[in-house]
């Protein structure tokens, strides 16, 4: 049974579609949702939740109807919001118990498992401050933590390295892919940044406008190419002219030399010509597709 499934799932606001005709089956892992803003995602979350009907098709979470199902959805499914939504004036402890018994545990399960989840998320120490006086960082945690702490099957995470810095993005990056490799939680995470997504994703669904542009492994994604990527630390154009008169194929992107693989004697060339002109091979390698590619190709505005 796929995780997520949808049929020519259909959401418009007025004139404006937000979700168009799409047709996904997303089977269980650390799933990439993958859109620039305004592409769909948030909407689609909502709608798979249960808390926004769509307009036509039919979406399942888990094999349950979000049409008829969502409170059943939202008890076996974490979610944690893109914008903030955290009391300031209650502690990080109060606000996740809060959460826990809202989702069904009992009183003393819930403080257990609260006391869990922020020591996973790195708050422990921090739990009985207000959450008014958090860094960004830690209210992310704090939205991460209460997603978490009912122990559900799947959470959904709507753009969750919003507002940190690079330090803080690993941090949360890490404890997504932990989710899923040491949990066992699948996780659906919506996001426009194409390089996090491949560092934690086994697969990826793309979305533009709505509609969906490919849903594929991210191995698949970024497999390799059959291009080498080479760069000297000086005389860079002289290279490239060296190597077309050996009779390869180089494009000059930036200062990175993309030269078509053609065998494994490539290589040998490309260096004998680095030799030769007597400069410093800073990186020689087989080059991988990267996700922007796909949006390059339709016309989207990604990062």
């Amino acid at each position: 049974m796929a995780l997520i499934s949808t049929d020519t799932l259909t959401k418009r606001y007025g004139p404006v579609t937000a979700v168009s005709e799409l047709s996904v089956d997303i089977e269980p892992g650390v799933i990439g949702l993958i859109g620039a803003n305004g592409a769909g995602k948030s909407t689609l979350i909502k709608i798979l939740l249960g808390l926004v009907p769509a307009t036509s098709g039919s979406a399942t979470v888990l094999g349950l109807d979000v049409a008829s199902d969502g409170a059943q959805i939202r008890s076996r499914v974490g979610y944690m919001p893109e914008h903030d939504c955290l009391p300031p004036d209650v502690s990080a402890t109060e606000f996740v118990v809060h959460m826990a018994r809202m989702s069904g545990l009992a009183r003393t399960a819930a403080r257990e498992r609260t006391a869990d989840t922020l020591r996973h998320v790195g708050l422990y120490e921090e739990r009985y401050r207000p959450i008014g006086s958090y860094s960004t960082g830690m209210k992310q945690r704090v939205k991460l933590a209460q997603s978490l702490v009912h122990d559900p099957t799947l959470v959904l995470l709507d753009e969750p390295t919003n507002g940190l810095d690079p330090a803080g993005r690993d941090d949360m990056l890490g404890l997504i892919r932990r989710i899923g490799s040491e949990f066992g939680i699948s996780v659906l995470v919506a996001s426009h940044l194409l390089g996090e997504l491949e560092r934690v994703c086994d697969h990826v669904v793309v979305i533009d406008g709505g509609r969906l542009l490919r849903s594929s492994s991210t191995a698949d994604v970024t497999a390799a190419s059959a291009l080498v990527a080479v760069e000297v630390d000086d005389r860079t154009d002289e290279l490239a002219a060296a190597l077309r008169s050996a009779g390869l194929t180089v494009a000059l992107v930036g200062h990175v030399l993309e030269v078509e693989l053609r065998d494994d004697t490539t290589y040998d060339v490309v260096r004998d010509h680095v030799v030769g002109l007597g400069v410093g091979l800073v990186r020689m390698e087989q080059r991988r597709h990267r996700m922007s590619e796909i949006f390059t190709a339709a016309g989207a505005g990604i990062v």
